[in-house]
């Protein structure tokens, strides 16, 4: 089992003061946003680690993980970023994103999954956007599900059944499940001109826009519904919350 962390954007929907350092370099109550997630992750045993970085790579000091450094990172967006990585995309292999900090019951649910993709869902999110001014509702990566499955992720979709939930921004390969996202990757890089899902190309596609062509190709994403503590670190006030929630040297 390998985790890799798409760790190439910037603080700088944070603050001015860091907008020239990696977001997941963001300090939490004086710790790395990263530096929580692997605590998590190497409690449960994930010690092979990648951080994807871009051009504030020389700002990470985190030792013991793999650094895959996204040169093009002017040229695409976040899954442009995560396929920099794809050498490593193995038959268990984690993918998350590197603003997010979740505690040892949400990794733990997720390790169980045995599907060739599946993804995390909070389907209790919206709570999650109670007071939270700054980054708003219609900004979730939201995933709607029909008797147990995806058939629709992108943002600000109603929930008016009940059957929305939230993206958490980790996904779990295992199985063939990297073989059909790369290969599916591959084909698109070829073929895909114009808008492709909610980006304005192929090339500034996020990671939800490929979950959604798999989807839309017939290929199975599973799932995985997570209760436990989790946040998500966007703006200044998401920050403020997270230091509410996390801090250093405890057991989540």
């Amino acid at each position: 089992m390998n985790a890799i962390i798409i760790a190439a954007g910037s603080g700088k929907r944070i603050s001015n003061d860091v907008k020239n350092i990696p977001k997941s370099m963001v300090r939490v109550n004086g710790q790395p946003i990263i530096e929580y997630q692997l605590s998590v992750l190497n409690k449960a045993g994930i010690n092979e680690i990648y951080v994807i970085t871009g051009p504030h790579s020389k700002k990470f000091n985190i030792k013991n993980v793999t650094y895959v450094k996204d040169e093009k990172y002017e040229k695409h967006d976040i899954l442009g970023s995560l396929m920099e990585a794809k050498i490593f995309f193995g038959k268990d292999t984690l993918i998350l994103y590197s603003d997010i900090i979740f505690d040892s019951k949400i990794i733990k649910k997720i390790l169980n999954s045995k599907d060739d993709i599946s993804i995390a869902v909070d389907m209790n999110w919206e709570q999650n956007y109670e007071g939270r001014t700054k980054h708003l509702k219609s900004e979730a990566e939201n995933v709607e599900l029909n008797n147990e499955q995806i058939i629709r992720v992108k943002k600000n979709i109603k929930n008016i059944n009940n059957n929305v939930g939230e993206f958490l921004g980790i996904i779990k390969f295992a199985n063939k499940g990297s073989e059909l996202f790369v290969k599916k990757y591959e084909e698109l890089l070829k073929n895909n001109n114009g808008l492709f899902h909610e980006a304005q190309s192929f090339g500034k596609a996020y990671v939800t826009d490929m979950i959604q062509e798999l989807i839309d190709s017939n290929i199975k994403i599973k799932p995985i519904l997570i209760s436990g503590k989790w946040c998500e670190i966007d703006t200044m006030q998401d920050l403020k919350n997270a230091e509410k929630i996390f801090f250093p040297n405890h057991v989540y």
